[in-house]
Formats: C-alpha cells, sequence, structure tokens
C-alpha cells in the first residue's frame, strides 16, 4: 500500500516502496539492552505529549508474572493511566494516559516493579474503544486458558490428493517452480493439523482460493487498541488487500479455481495488526504474537515492521521499552512452539552496517533525519529466532534470480531468499469488495512462501521445534553465492549478507 501521508507501511506494494519508522524521548527506567559500544548515540526525536493528549503505552514488569503484572497494573492507575491489555506471561501492560507526566509518575508509582515504560507513537490515540469504558484487568492471557479451539472453517470439500489437479493459473507461478513447492506438493500439500498465523491487514473470507483454508475460530483483530477482538469477521480487511495477497502464496487451495500455495491444505488464522491507517504499532504486533502462542499456531508469517520506527534502538527509552515488550511476546511465542517468519524490509538498506534513518517517525507531520546504529532495529525481522527473508527477482523468463533491488540485506541478518518480485497472487478490492487475481512486489511477498514452506516442514516433522525447524530449513537451503564484482554482498556461498543460506526449497525440507 501506498499511501501520499507520510505513514507506516508494510513490507510490500504493487511497486516495492522504502519502509519507514520513528524515535522518543526518555521513558525507560533501565534498559539491560542499551548500546555499551564505542557506536554513536543515535539521534533522539522530540515529541511533545502535553497534557490532554491520549497517548499508548506499554509498561514492562521487572519480572514476567501475574504478581509483578498486577503491581504494574496499579502503578497504571495510580499515574493517571488506564489499562488496556495485560499479558501476565510475559510481563507487560499496555495502557493509555492523558498526563503528559505518565511515564515518570508510572515509574514513580511502581516500587521496583517496573522495569521500563514507553510511548508506542507519536501520533495521539484515535482507534478503539473509549479508554473510560476499558477494566482495569484487560482480557489479557488469563482468558485464553483453555487452549485453541476447534477450527470452525464452515463446509470444507474432502481432501485432495497431492498435486492431483492443476489450478488455472498455477501454471504461471514461477516462484512456486523456483522454490520447488510442485514437487514438493506431489509428496503431499500439507497437514490439515498445521496452523499459520497470518499477521497482517486480514483475509477476504469470501475468496474462493481462500475461505476453505480460513480457521475462522483462531482468527482476531488486534487494532483495537491491542486487545483481541474475536467479533465475527472482525479479522477480515478493510483498507488493504495486502494479508489477502499474503495468505494466497501460503495457502491458496487446491480447487481448480485459481492458483495454489506453497502449503494448500493447511489452515490459516487471519490475524489483524494493521489499523485502517496501514499503521502496526506495538501494541497491536504485541497482541499478534500472544496470540499466536496461545493458540499453538505453528508458523507467523510477518510481512511488515513496527510503526512508527524503521529501526527501533536501544539507546533510546521509549523505544527501548517497546522494543522490548515486542521481543518478550516473540519470545513467548517461540517457547509455545510457533515458528515466526519475517520481511527482511524494502529499503535496499545495509542492515549490518547502519548509519542514518530518514523516514521516521512516520506518523508525525514529517519525518527526522537521524544518525543510528547497530543497536537500532527492524522489528520483528532482526529479533532473535524470527526467520529473515530477502526477495528474490526473477531472470527473464528462467528460474534463475538475482536480489530484488529493493530488498534489505547485511552479512548475519539474512537467513534465507524467496521469490518476492512480481509474485501473482489473492487480491481483494478495497473499492469494490471483489475478490481476485494480482500481482505485487516486496520481501512481504518472499516472507510468506518461507511461512508455506515452514508450514509443509511442521507437516512433515510434526515433532521438530522452532530452533530445529529454523535449523533445518537453512541446512537445506539451496546455497546461492554472491554476484560477481558486487562488494555489498559479502560472507561465503552458504552465508552471505544477499540471500543467507540460500533459496528455500519445498521439496528438500518435507524428506
Amino acid at each position: 500500500m501506498q499511501h501520499a501521508l507520510p505513514k507506516r507501511r508494510l513490507a510490500a506494494t504493487a511497486a516495492a516502496f522504502a519502509m519507514v519508522g520513528a524515535a522518543f524521548l526518555g521513558g525507560a527506567i533501565d534498559s539491560a539492552s542499551a548500546a555499551t559500544t564505542d557506536e554513536p548515540t543515535s539521534t533522539p526525536v522530540n515529541v511533545d505529549i502535553p497534557d490532554g493528549m491520549l497517548m499508548s503505552y506499554v509498561v514492562n514488569a521487572r519480572i514476567a508474572n501475574p504478581g509483578q503484572t498486577r503491581l504494574v497494573e496499579r502503578a497504571v492507575e495510580a499515574a493517571g493511566g488506564v489499562v488496556i491489555q495485560s499479558w501476565p506471561e510475559i510481563g507487560v501492560v499496555v495502557a493509555h494516559s492523558d498526563r503528559a507526566a505518565f511515564r515518570a509518575n508510572v515509574a514513580a508509582k511502581g516500587n521496583n516493579a517496573v522495569a521500563s515504560v514507553g510511548a508506542t507513537r507519536t501520533a495521539g490515540v484515535s482507534e478503539g474503544t473509549p479508554t473510560e469504558l476499558a477494566p482495569p484487568w484487560g482480557p489479557g492471557a488469563s482468558g485464553y486458558k483453555k487452549g485453541a479451539k476447534k477450527p470452525d472453517n464452515g463446509d470444507i470439500p474432502s481432501d485432495p490428493q497431492p498435486g492431483e489437479s492443476l489450478d488455472p493459473n498455477e501454471g504461471v507461478q514461477w516462484d512456486m517452480q523456483m522454490i520447488k513447492a510442485p514437487q514438493a506438493q506431489a509428496v503431499s500439500d500439507g497437514n490439515r493439523n498445521v496452523l499459520v498465523g497470518v499477521l497482517d491487514s486480514g483475509i477476504s473470507p469470501t475468496h474462493p482460493d481462500l475461505k476453505a483454508n480460513i480457521d475462522v475460530a483462531n482468527s482476531v483483530n488486534c487494532t483495537n487498541v491491542g486487545r483481541p477482538d474475536q467479533t465475527p469477521l472482525a479479522w477480515r480487511p478493510t483498507t488493504s488487500d495486502h494479508g489477502t495477497h499474503v495468505a494466497g502464496t501460503i495457502a491458496a487451495a487446491r480447487n481448480n479455481i485459481g492458483i495454489v500455495g506453497v502449503a494448500p491444505n493447511v489452515r490459516m488464522a487471519s490475524v489483524k495488526v494493521v489499523n485502517n491507517d496501514g499503521y502496526i504499532y506495538p501494541e497491536y504486533a504485541i497482541c499478534g504474537f500472544m496470540w499466536a502462542g496461545l493458540k499453538h499456531m505453528d508458523v507467523t508469517n510477518n510481512s511488515y515492521y513496527i510503526d512508527p520506527f524503521e529501526f527501533w534502538c536501544d539507546d533510546q527509552p521509549d523505544q527501548a521499552a517497546s522494543k522490548e515488550a515486542v521481543r518478550r511476546a516473540v519470545e513467548w511465542a517461540t517457547k509455545q512452539g510457533v515458528v515466526n517468519v519475517a520481511a527482511a524490509g524494502n529499503s535496499n538498506y545495509d542492515m549490518a552496517n547502519k548509519t542514518v534513518d530518514t523516514g521516521s517517525p512516520n506518523d508525525a507531520p514529517k519525518p527526522t533525519v537521524r544518525t543510528i546504529n547497530n543497536h537500532c532495529n527492524d522489528i520483528p525481522a532482526e529479533l532473535d529466532g524470527v526467520v529473515t527473508v530477502a526477495s528474490l527477482q526473477r531472470v527473464g523468463t528462467t528460474l534463475g534470480s538475482v536480489r530484488s533491488s529493493f530488498s534489505n540485506y547485511g552479512l548475519g541478518k539474512i537467513d534465507v531468499a524467496a521469490p518476492g518480485s512480481s509474485i501473482y497472487s489473492t487480491t481483494w478490492s478495497t473499492r469494490t469488495g471483489a475478490d481476485g487475481y494480482g500481482t505485487k512486489s516486496g520481501t512481504s511477498m518472499a516472507s510468506p512462501h518461507v511461512a508455506g514452506v515452514m508450514a509443509q516442514m511442521k507437516s512433515a516433522h510434526p515433532s521438530w521445534s522452532p530452533a530445529e525447524m529454523i535449523s533445518e530449513l537453512k541446512a537445506r537451503a539451496e546455497s546461492k553465492p554472491c554476484p560477481q564484482n558486487t562488494a555489498a554482498c559479502t560472507g561465503t556461498v552458504d552465508d552471505n549478507s544477499f540471500f543467507g543460506a540460500g533459496v528455500v526449497d519445498a521439496l528438500a525440507v518435507i524428506k
């Protein structure tokens, strides 16, 4: 998606765009991850939060348990805030306040229970339920410990045999041929027990290639101020078909209608983390990752970076607090067995050598050009345990490939590469609501290929842990050396800054 205003964008559009982000002053009490090297300090972005401006915050407990989380909630209330959502498993509270001194006050009232607090955006809160109606203890994790519900997918046709039929547009899906998806599907189309969370802008519930594979019972909207909202169809798309396109690549059904996804027999949950203005704020992503863990999803796809910063810096307290809250959510989801896959980004940026960010904050009237350092990270892509995916462009009409010109790169930052330029998949019209098919480009389009491959892997090897799956994904990728005479590409044939361990191989991972 593209908008005239400098708003946060997903990691893909029909023509790939640059990714952007933001920064704050003040907020953290301490930060264990703060930069301590000789790298330059990142440039603060001054954000005035006056009395009367309703702002969203994350408040992190020193110890992640229900008791400490409750102390943080009391500190929020004592500081003139309202608890919007609590996640006691990770010790994170999402709060709203219209007090200019809220950050300092919540730290003072916390009796050492508060580790850090940070505003999650530069713009005031405009979405969601009025905070005066919010209960003191949000739905949080405590309401979702009964386990995942059984899938409610409507009238699902009987499973076709692997590779049984050729859908009308399957022949034009060169991207599937590049990663050997048809060969893998000749063995298996994936297991119905595998569930992929599509953290995105929603999935069209009516698309003929997708509706049979949408797990309605485990779908959710997280853009209502970061609270899980399971109102019927709250997870559907409203202003973007980005999630619908991503979903088609992962698991468009084999049904003789349109296209076929990498794993056409697995289920997908629509986890809506993109609001109607196109932003993915930290509290939305935290909700999405926690939901994935609570529902015991197997894989998530994350074709975005979290707003309003392209890079969240450890030496800027507000940014550090939000980054820590997201990190906790990702880590907790991984411990529940979730493999998280993310797009590397579309700025043609060397993420291993960061120097400047020209697009942050993207929810402000205009961005501030700022110095950044290598402790400033694209999240979730650069968080530990997340599979980071670079984008490939097809060479002519062959199955050869080069790095897409927009794709971010960096030695030690890219795990694998997958097709991301001119990818044909499912679409949904924001104007008419009609379902269809179309082409998009971006690392957003590369990441779901890997999520689909991971779903195939989990189908074939259900006992493998997230760490085992990531290790095998990289070990079984097809090595791709750096292009000749390209100084920006560094490393070895098996691990370099452009392609990581290489091009994902759908057939190799199911053996």
